[in-house]
């Protein structure tokens, strides 16, 4: 079974249909008890990371991630905000703390003047930097899809799972033992997407 984490800031109708579309077992739930239970946990996330990371806080499910993720080590998966919130701090709307997780910092894209606009949205190719069966079975450069105005810039390359360029290279996805997390969105990206959601049911780490 998977956990898609609900705290009032993911795309969970979107997940769950896309997990739904791979006949996946999947509980969308607010309820620490549900993760101790499950063998696969996913952590979206939509809008500022402040709030996002405020209202993870709020919902009583860190200390259960924290149980389940880092210290028995289920496979783990963040989407988009759900993968800036691991950080150590986010710079959206003034500083905030991250989970501190991953050694990073989540910054707002620095693009010159009248170039790309700001946010970054649409489908962009990512090049995979590491070898993982989580990003295997594409083409090559496979495109995902993107919506976001801030970017995880990390302290340790070897966090880095696949980059993205736009205007600059930028982490596209990361991955460390257990914990897999990505700036784009599966649920978004037809079958791309829903071939990288199949490879996370099956992967083992």
């Amino acid at each position: 079974m998977i956990a898609v984490v609900d705290y009032g800031m993911g795309n969970l109708h979107s997940v769950r249909n896309a997990l739904n579309m791979i006949a996946a077992d999947v509980c969308v739930t607010s309820r620490p008890e549900d993760l101790a239970a499950a063998e696969r946990i996913i952590l979206p996330g939509v809008g500022a990371f402040g709030e996002c990371a405020r209202n993870l806080r709020a919902s009583g499910m860190v200390e259960a991630l924290e149980e389940e993720v880092l210290r028995k080590g289920k496979p783990f998966y963040g989407i988009c905000v759900g993968m800036q919130v691991l950080a150590r701090e986010g710079h959206e709307l003034g500083v905030h703390n991250g989970l501190g997780w991953v050694p990073a910092a989540v910054q707002r894209f620095d693009l010159p003047a009248g170039g790309l606009k700001v946010p970054h949205v649409g489908w962009n190719e990512i090049v995979p930097q590491s070898e993982t069966p989580l990003l295997r079975g594409f083409r090559r450069d496979p495109t995902f899809y993107f919506v976001h105005s801030y970017r995880l810039v990390l302290d340790e390359p070897g966090w880095m799972a696949a980059t993205c360029e736009y205007g600059e290279s930028f982490t596209a996805a990361i991955l460390r033992d257990n914990i897999f997390a990505s700036q784009f969105h599966p649920e978004k990206s037809q079958q791309n997407g829903l071939r990288l959601l199949q490879n996370f049911l099956e992967w083992n780490p």
